[in-house]
């Protein structure tokens, strides 16, 4: 996802320039070494191994640090460079910051972009508590739309997924048996702060299922395998509309397990879509459904 513009268009920008030394906001001492102990703390936080030791996620950017606050989402930590503003609304969102109690810290550009996972920084990270949602936290409307996802590999993917869901109103995505951590700063990026609007839990494949059979939630998996159609089944009833790896597609478990397959037409020569593309299709069939004036 390096190299992506994430310029927000809804956003008053000062005409695509640098902030200058008087659009800046008064501050403590600024961090201008690389070898300040918070910095490398933060570096160090590139291993999954110590995000998950700690319990804590990276947020980088305007719009996923504007979600994540929207979203009730409390930062332990806000660090920030002015000279990579990129608008004039960044600084509502450091006061948004202060006013839950986050350690607020100032940075030159040469230690904000040490830090930064994006080629282009916006001059916004903050530290957060990581996403620990699991089946038995969610609260479903009557016939829930719900995601569920097996074996993703890639950040971008899963992070795409989870746009669509927003944009979708899926009740829940339902991460089973991960190969990416959903707290992947990179998951952050590609769901551009969604990760913080949808609810996603992660549990094993046979905790899943078996809890969509209590919950009287059809299933239908995604295959290039059937010969049924992707919009001849009925998604208005609660239906988790369920996703394979990358390169496999779905394990044999859920091939058996979903009520029904599904497959979305290839006219070409390439004979399966991207992942997160396919889901992006299916929740779209089924928003059709739901929203469509009955006859």
């Amino acid at each position: 996802m390096k190299g992506e513009s994430t310029t927000d268009d809804r956003r008053p920008t000062t005409n695509n320039r640098r902030m200058t030394t008087d659009d800046r906001r008064p501050t403590k001492p600024m961090i201008t070494s690389l070898q300040n102990p918070k910095v490398k703390h933060i570096v160090k936080l590139r291993k999954r191994s110590v995000r998950d030791e700690e319990g804590v996620l990276l947020i980088e950017g305007y719009r996923e640090l504007k979600r994540a606050l929207e979203n009730q989402v409390v930062p332990r930590a806000l660090f920030y460079c002015s000279d990579l503003f990129q608008g004039t609304n960044e600084n509502t969102l450091i006061q948004q910051c202060e006013a839950v109690g986050a350690e607020v810290l100032a940075c030159s550009a040469s230690v904000f972009e040490k830090m930064a996972y994006r080629d282009r920084p916006e001059g916004l990270l903050a530290l957060a508590p990581q996403i620990k949602g699991t089946l038995a936290t969610l609260s479903l409307p009557e016939n829930p739309l719900l995601l569920v996802a097996e074996h993703i590999e890639k950040p971008g993917n899963l992070g795409t997924m989870l746009r669509s869901a927003d944009a979708a109103a899926v009740d829940a995505v339902i991460v089973c048996d991960r190969c990416t951590d959903i707290n992947n700063p990179n998951v952050v990026r590609a769901s551009i702060g969604t990760l913080f609007a949808v609810p996603v839990v992660e549990a094993t494949s046979g905790e899943a299922s078996a809890w969509l059979r209590g919950q009287g939630i059809q299933v239908v998996a995604a295959t290039p395998h059937t010969d049924r159609n992707y919009t001849h089944i009925n998604y208005t009833k609660g239906t988790a509309i369920l996703v394979g790896a990358e390169q496999v597609g779905l394990s044999e478990f859920w091939m058996k397990e979903a009520e029904c397959q599904v497959r979305i037409p290839m006219l070409g020569q390439c004979d399966s879509l991207n992942v997160a593309a396919a889901a992006t299709i299916l929740l779209y069939e089924a928003v059709r459904q739901r929203t469509q004036p009955a006859a």
